[in-house]
């Protein structure tokens, strides 16, 4: 089955009619893992549906999340990114090269003392700091108390 078979069965399957708009999002969603926001959604798209606007990628996303077929990823005072991972996972973003990185949470406890009672619904872990490439890249900063700067591939 093709990634645009998946997506017509995820909709469908959510009942939400599946248009080609729907499809094609959803399909950029599971093929590209990347927690993009609605820009890189719509950057994406437009070459193969040239009458998409942002709106409608919003209004789409804003279906989405209402039927839970993906999960918001908020980014220190940046715009909204969106998973289509909505296994519980944590999120660790790189403020050099600000990208998002999955991680599996099963060995973090939830378990509190103020907590006691509660009924836990959802489980958001995030991290933020400097990841593993961008360090190497960065090791002579690193050795002499630098800070790093933002916004650097690594």
């Amino acid at each position: 089955m093709n990634v645009l078979d998946s997506a017509v069965k995820l909709l469908q399957e959510n009942e939400i009619r599946p248009s080609l708009t729907r499809i094609h999002i959803l399909a950029y969603l599971l093929t590209n893992p990347v927690h993009p926001t609605v820009e890189q959604i719509y950057q994406a798209l437009l070459p193969q549906i040239p009458t998409l606007s942002k709106t409608t990628v919003y209004n789409t996303l804003d279906l989405f999340l209402a039927k839970k077929l993906v999960k918001p990823v908020g980014v220190e005072y940046k715009e909204k990114h969106y998973d289509a991972n909505t296994q519980n996972h944590g999120h660790f973003f790189c403020r050099v090269c600000e990208k998002i990185f999955d991680f599996d949470t099963h060995y973090i406890e939830t378990e509190t003392p103020e907590l006691k009672g509660f009924q836990i619904e959802a489980k958001n872990v995030y991290y933020s700091g400097v990841c593993l490439d961008c360090r190497h890249k960065n090791k002579h900063k690193e050795d002499k108390n630098e800070k790093f700067e933002g916004n650097q591939d690594c």
